[in-house]
């Protein structure tokens, strides 16, 4: 056995938190109750954790309020079950999702989750509170149109066992969370318009400002963290001034850093040949018949049953050639308030929210080319094509899509985090930079490395969820990854209890973690670098291209 895993390996098993070993110890049964501002709720107690589920944070997006900002939850009487999970988001869900949901999905949507230590629950019968747990809260990706909290890899147990409250919350998807239409900006009355995924968020976050110390976290120690369009929508939440201290750090992972989905467009005006995001949902609406631009448009709109609004829309869907007029914005929209514009901008003006950041992609991340040769796939690279060619392609096997792979993925995801790593670095924040390389025991044989989100069950050490057959270093590296992130949430600092160190990353180090195959964590320079300057040379507009 490597020299990394065994040690590994052997800490992990004497890393057991202490507070683990006073609550089994404890005489008084946990707390399992909890009073926060709309009534009281019970979750459920096992090994340790107590865990709330299903938690209502803003009321239901349907029939009025569809289309609308999130509005408050009416308070309940009694005593609320938060033992199992409410409906993820509507959606069309992907049969190949790297998170399949546990339940249903429902327009009405929005519940948040909150997995804690047992110990952290105040108790009633005490005379003050420790409220001082890290809380870190969790945004699913799925390309802005699948995804949720209910799925099993995203259970955020293992967080709360090393002493972190773990929150996980639901957002509108697809045209439930990103829409506009002339009607609609009619009707709003200076309320913001079309990113209501992302108006839910910042509800969730200040739902958990107002809520958490009922549960024992810190509300002045806040991480987000997101992956693919999770992670994209940290970066949005860092860079909009309405959810200025409502964190304190953000964990970015494969959620680019220049514009994820495409091109962003405005809310009413058109960019070249760029529709609208008004235009996008008329054409919409005309699909389903609807023209107009009064209230009886917009009232025919809400009337539209819920699978209409989703119309077939999914993961696999987006993959597809698209006919006919744009009818999807593509997740957010430029909308001048919420959203100023692509992370790429506001990060380059230097006017995100100044914290501490992780952030980092998989070795075989998402990645796209519309290019059908070697030639097309490297003409943008002007004068620096042969060498492009070189690094992409070393072996010579003018495989145009699996070459085109690589090259989409470093301007849709590698080239772009690098990007942001260096702006937070920057602006004199400390960034972490990591690549994800390693690939669990039962997909070794079919994957060309780490895809796309297959960190997720190593974050969350969920990986039984995942995979039958695993290998101790699948578990070792689990191990790693979770801790860092614990560490990261705790202190701002991954660096601490037993890991390998984790150097900062500067524009002029290029330090970054690699999660390793056969080595477990390895701090390093970039074995990308040059190809990644390449990328930043010739496909930035901020650079003339």
């Amino acid at each position: 056995m490597q020299r990394w895993l065994k040690g590994l390996l052997t800490l992990g098993l004497l890393a057991t938190p202490l507070w683990v070993w006073a609550q089994a110890s404890s005489s008084h049964p946990p707390v399992t109750r909890v009073a926060i501002d709309t009534g009281t709720l019970r979750g459920s107690s096992t090994s340790g954790v107590t865990a709330f589920k299903g938690i209502p944070y803003a009321a239901a997006p349907t029939g009025e309020n569809r289309w609308r900002p999130p509005q408050p939850v009416p308070p309940w009487q009694g005593m609320r079950d938060a033992t199992a999970f409410g409906p993820d988001c509507m959606q069309r869900p992907d049969p190949s999702d790297a998170a399949p949901l546990g339940v249903t999905p429902s327009e009405d949507c929005l519940y948040l989750n909150v997995w804690a230590p047992s110990s952290a629950i105040p108790d009633p019968r005490a005379d003050r509170a420790m409220n001082n747990h890290p809380v870190l809260v969790w945004i699913h990706g799925g390309g802005y149109v699948n995804g949720g909290t209910s799925a099993p890899v995203y259970d955020g147990s293992a967080f709360a066992r090393d002493g972190v409250i773990l929150v996980s919350l639901n957002y509108r998807l697809g045209r439930f969370g990103f829409f506009a239409h002339p009607a609609l900006s009619r009707e709003s009355s200076g309320q913001p318009l079309g990113n209501y995924a992302i108006m839910d968020q910042l509800a969730a976050l200040r739902w958990v400002q107002r809520n958490i110390d009922a549960f024992g976290g810190d509300a002045g120690n806040v991480t987000i963290m997101g992956e693919s369009a999770g992670g994209a929508s940290v970066l949005d939440l860092t860079g909009t001034p309405a959810a200025h201290g409502l964190f304190q750090r953000a964990v970015v992972m494969s959620g680019g850093g220049r514009a994820l989905m495409g091109p962003m467009p405005e809310l009413s005006d058109h960019q070249g040949d760029q529709p609208s995001a008004e235009r996008i949902g008329e054409n919409f609406a005309h699909r389903h018949g609807i023209t107009g631009a009064g209230s009886d448009a917009l009232a025919a709109l809400r009337a539209l049953p819920a699978d209409q609004v989703v119309d077939g829309l999914n993961m696999q869907s987006l993959m597809a050639p698209q006919e006919g007029p744009r009818t999807w914005t593509g997740g957010p929209i430029r909308d001048g308030e919420l959203v100023s514009g692509p992370p790429e901008g506001i990060y380059r003006a230097g006017l995100q929210q100044h914290v501490p950041m992780m952030i980092g992609t998989t070795d075989a991340d998402l990645g796209f080319s519309a290019a059908k040769s070697m030639e097309a796939l490297f003409a943008p690279f002007g004068e620096d094509a042969e060498q492009a060619r070189t690094l992409y392609d070393p072996t010579g096997s003018d495989d145009v899509q699996r070459v085109g792979w690589r090259v989409g993925m470093d301007r849709m995801m590698t080239e772009p985090a690098r990007f942001v790593a260096n702006q937070v670095a920057a602006s004199g924040e400390p960034v972490w930079r990591y690549r994800f390389s390693h690939v669990a025991l039962e997909a070794r044989d079919d994957w060309p490395g780490a895809v796309h989100a297959s960190e997720l069950p190593y974050l969350f050490r969920t990986l039984d969820a995942r995979y039958d057959r695993l290998d101790d270093s699948d578990r070792a590296t689990a191990w790693q990854l979770h801790r860092y992130v614990v560490n990261f949430a705790r202190d701002g600092n991954p660096n601490t209890g037993g890991a390998p160190m984790w150097p900062l990353h500067t524009p002029l180090s290029n330090l970054m973690m690699d999660f390793t195959q056969h080595q477990g964590p390895v701090a390093r320079q970039d074995p990308w670098q040059t190809r990644l300057d390449l990328i930043e040379r010739h496909f930035t507009p901020a650079l003339g291209h």
